[in-house]
C-alpha cells in the first residue's frame, strides 16, 4: 500500500463538557485550552490543523489567532462524526487522505506524538492509527478511568494491531507485574476508513465499555497501536485543569 502524504489535523470541541463546563474556553496561561490544542498541533507540522467546533465562541476564538475553524452539527455523538462533518467540508475533493483526530482536552501533547500516530498507517493495512504507553503505576493498571490496550507487538517493535481495549486489567496474567499498556486517546484514520467508521452503528461491546473504538474492531477494522514514552495530560476535571495551568504557566504556553 502506497504511503500516504498529505495528513490533516482535525480538533473536534465543544462546550456541553458534564465534568468540565464550558471547557474549550477555559484559562491556561493568559490563553483558551482550544487555542493552545490548536498551537499543539500547528507545532508538529504534519499538515493543515482545522479546529471542529459546535459553537460560534470557539470558532471565534481559534479565527482571532490566525488558526482555521469549521462550525458543525452541535448534536453529533462523537468527535468522530464531528471531525468527518469537517473535513468533509473543509476538503470536499479530498486532498488530505490522512486524518489525525487530536482530542481537544490535549493542550501539552508534544509533535513526536502527532508525528508517531501516523507510524501504524503507513505501508501497512490498517485502517486506524492510535497510540499506547506501558503502564508502570499499580494504581492505573486497576483505574477504570485508565483505558487499557491488548496490543500484540512483535519483539523488539512498538508497532502491533490493537486486539481489544478494556477499562478492566487486561490481558490476565498469573503475574502481577505482567506488562499493560495505557490506550491514549489520539487517532489517525485513513480518509475512507474514516468514512466507514462514521457509517456503523454502535454495538453491544462499545456501550458496555463506554469505548467508541471497540466499533472498528467489531466491523472488522484493523487498528495498529505504537507505543511511545509518555501519556499526554487530558482535561477532564478541575484538579486536571489547575494540573495544566502549573505546566503551561511554568512553560509560558509552550511545551
Amino acid at each position: 500500500m502506497a504511503q500516504s502524504q498529505n495528513p490533516i489535523i482535525m480538533i473536534p470541541a465543544r462546550m456541553s463538557s458534564t465534568r468540565l463546563p464550558q471547557k474549550p474556553l477555559a484559562d491556561i496561561a493568559g490563553e483558551p485550552l482550544i487555542v493552545h490544542v490548536w498551537r499543539r498541533g500547528m507545532e508538529a507540522d504534519c499538515g493543515p490543523v482545522v479546529v471542529a467546533c459546535a459553537e460560534n465562541e470557539v470558532a471565534n476564538v481559534i479565527r482571532s489567532v490566525g488558526g482555521e475553524a469549521v462550525l458543525t452539527d452541535p448534536l453529533h455523538p462523537s468527535g468522530s462524526d464531528r471531525i468527518h462533518e469537517a473535513v468533509e467540508r473543509f476538503d470536499p475533493d479530498g486532498k488530505y487522505d490522512l486524518v489525525i483526530n487530536l482530542q481537544g482536552d490535549l493542550p501539552t501533547i508534544d509533535r513526536v506524538a502527532l508525528e508517531a500516530v501516523l507510524k501504524p498507517l503507513e505501508g501497512s493495512d490498517f485502517d486506524i492509527g492510535t497510540l499506547v504507553a506501558k503502564i508502570s503505576s499499580p494504581d492505573e493498571r486497576i483505574n477504570p478511568n485508565v483505558v487499557k490496550a491488548v496490543v500484540s507487538l512483535p519483539p523488539d517493535e512498538n508497532i502491533g494491531p490493537a486486539i481489544y481495549f478494556s477499562r478492566e486489567s487486561v490481558p490476565w496474567s498469573e503475574d502481577d507485574k505482567a506488562q499493560l499498556y495505557h490506550h491514549i486517546g489520539l487517532y489517525a484514520y485513513r480518509r475512507e476508513g474514516l468514512r466507514k467508521f462514521v457509517s456503523l452503528a454502535p454495538n453491544v461491546l462499545e456501550k458496555q465499555e463506554r469505548l467508541e473504538q471497540l466499533r472498528a474492531l467489531v466491523n472488522g477494522m484493523r487498528i495498529g497501536a505504537v507505543c511511545v514514552d509518555s501519556v499526554p495530560l487530558g482535561v477532564d476535571t478541575p484538579a486536571d485543569l489547575e494540573l495544566a495551568r502549573r505546566i503551561l504557566s511554568r512553560n509560558k504556553g509552550c511545551i
